[in-house]
């Protein structure tokens, strides 16, 4: 047995072993997006999921959750309730992106980059002071 084929129950499962395109794609689940090379709408689906759990961690990185007026320890639960969260969600893209599909390595990309601009770019628009813009 070489190492692109493993035998599983009596069926053959290939994992995709370097980076490809195309929508013949197995991510997270077993047969999803499915492999309907006719339909890409499932494709396209997953896409924007893989974009959109790479989007969420984020805000979820700069999240303010220590309040203080609060209990300590509420706090380090909400803290440690978010850190979990925001793990699962990195482990969920990380697995995805191990398809070595291009298509779902660039939804990955360009969630975290369009996270991290939304996300510090909220971040700086609340700790900027008030006052004239500063022209050049």
């Amino acid at each position: 047995m070489d190492m692109m084929n493993m035998t599983m129950n009596s069926t053959t499962m290939t994992m995709q072993m370097s980076f490809y395109w195309g929508r013949n794609v197995t991510i997270l689940f077993s047969k999803w997006p499915g492999n309907d090379q006719h339909n890409p709408g499932m494709y396209i689906l997953a896409l924007f999921f893989v974009f959109a759990i790479a989007f969420a961690m984020e805000p979820l990185s700069v999240w303010p959750t220590i309040k203080p007026s609060g209990s300590s320890v509420v706090a380090g639960l909400a803290q440690a309730f978010l850190y979990a969260i925001r793990i699962s969600l990195g482990y969920f893209v990380m697995l995805a992106v191990m398809s070595y599909n291009i298509g779902i390595f660039i939804a990955a990309v360009a969630g975290h980059t369009v996270g991290f601009f939304v996300a510090k770019a909220s971040a700086l628009s609340i700790t900027k002071p008030p006052g004239p813009e500063p022209s050049f």
